[in-house]
């Protein structure tokens, strides 16, 4: 039997930028676990716990991938409100989590990021006050794509040796 798994795509805002690269997928994943822990017991840590885990983390921008079982999203997505603040080596940063999208695979979470982006990207450009800075986000628009990476092919008169 296949175990089906959800991910749910979360933006971390912190009340103080500078504080992002000191998180970690460690940090994020014990408060979430705590979270869990505080509003639905032993029973929902221990359902959530066994297959949940930080699939991606971006410090700078804040996203996270979280995965966890289909079966207890909504243990997991109940709790990601109530994290006011991430707990890091003694340290507490004030924050809080938004749930962006919530997906069936890594893919379908990346294809709404990038909507996400250039929605994003495109507001910035309306608040735009010089030239070069439209500039600059109209290209980074332009760039918003899923493409696959190609392997240079060889051809038949390259020397291979």
């Amino acid at each position: 039997m296949r175990f089906k798994y959800r991910y749910f795509l979360c933006e971390l805002v912190l009340q103080d930028p500078r504080w992002k690269q000191n998180i970690s997928h460690g940090t994020v994943f014990h408060n979430v676990r705590e979270a869990v822990v505080r509003l639905h017991g032993d029973f929902g840590v221990a359902a959530c716990t066994l297959g949940m885990s930080v699939k991606y983390l971006n410090a700078y921008t804040g996203i996270i991938l979280l995965r966890c079982r289909k079966e207890f999203q909504q243990l997991v997505g109940s709790s990601l409100p109530f994290i006011t603040s991430l707990d890091n080596r003694g340290q507490r940063y004030a924050c809080f989590i938004n749930t962006l999208h919530i997906g069936g695979t890594i893919r379908t979470c990346q294809k709404f990021l990038i909507q996400y982006n250039r929605k994003q990207l495109i507001l910035l450009l309306k608040n735009c006050s010089n030239p070069e800075e439209r500039d600059a986000i109209q290209r980074s628009i332009a760039s918003c794509s899923l493409q696959e990476v190609e392997e240079p092919e060889l051809s038949a008169d390259e020397d291979i040796g």
